[in-house]
């Protein structure tokens, strides 16, 4: 990995920001992209991406090797995906899909 985590989000982050309907707001105790007042992802405390996906995607991700389904207190998160540092390449995908899924089932 030779992209900081941080910057790497946040230049991310950025194109998403002038988007109609996009903020940041808090999301488990960091700061994720919202659509609309949902967060569709966010860099967790260990400077990996958390994104919300459909299921079957995630399932895909967590298949390939590079991402693996989010796990909070035991329990698998259908819906969302973490992708370490070490797959920072799948970021501003990943970042796409779920800012295309979110806006995809949040009322206007």
């Amino acid at each position: 990995m030779t992209e900081e985590p941080r910057a790497v989000f946040d230049d991310i982050a950025a194109e998403y920001l002038v988007r109609p309907g996009v903020d940041i707001g808090p999301m488990f105790g960091s700061e994720g992209l919202r659509i609309r007042g949902k967060v569709f992802a966010f860099l967790a405390s260990r400077q990996s991406l958390i994104a919300k996906l459909p299921e079957a995607r995630v399932t895909e991700l967590d298949r390939s090797g590079r991402a693996e389904r989010l796990t909070m207190r035991d329990r698998a998160m259908r819906e969302w995906v973490l992708v370490d540092p070490e797959a920072i390449d799948l970021w501003p995908a990943v970042i796409a899909e779920a800012f295309a899924f979110v806006d995809g089932i949040t009322p206007r």
